[in-house]
């Protein structure tokens, strides 16, 4: 399982609207001022995604809490073989095609503009078929509560994902 921590921003009846902050791990890199990303990154103090997460009906949030949520490596990692490989192939396989019937340079490129539109409507055909799937959908691990001295945030409930299916 891939874990991220977030905040709930709304509370739904069939889940969690968690907003998360990226990161940046500029600090750390080597290249620190030969890199254009670094600078973009002091601009401001990480990108904000709000994405919705599934939670069981026994468990109850407020707006404002804090949460672990997770979702499985594979669902990952297929999710991203899906949206750069795909495109890619069908991409590849138009340009293929119309440059095997056709004789000009320009219907091979219109091919391959055909080949990557329809990979862009294959990933949102799956993106719209997997959004209902239980498997691709993140889900909340834990609610996190302040600590008691330092400050520093401790797991207070733990709860076990659902099963992929």
């Amino acid at each position: 399982m891939i874990c991220e921590r977030g905040r709930v921003v709304a509370v739904e009846g069939d889940g969690l609207w968690v907003e998360t902050v990226q990161q940046s791990s500029c600090a750390s890199c080597s290249a620190q001022k030969g890199c254009g990303q670094g600078l973009m990154n002091s601009l401001h103090d990480g990108k904000r995604n709000q994405i919705k997460v599934s939670c069981r009906d026994d468990q109850h949030f407020n707006v404002g809490d804090e949460v672990d949520i997770a979702i499985p490596e594979s669902a990952l990692l297929g999710g991203a073989f899906l949206m750069y490989l795909l495109p890619l192939l069908t991409m590849l396989a138009g340009m293929g095609v119309f440059s095997r019937y056709f004789a000009a340079d320009g219907m091979a490129a219109l091919g391959a503009a055909l080949g990557l539109a329809a990979g862009l409507v294959g990933v949102r055909a799956h993106s719209l078929f997997s959004s209902s799937v239980s498997r691709y959908t993140p889900t909340v691990l834990g609610l996190r509560g302040a600590g008691a001295s330092t400050g520093a945030e401790q797991v207070v409930q733990v709860v076990e994902p659902p099963s992929p299916r």
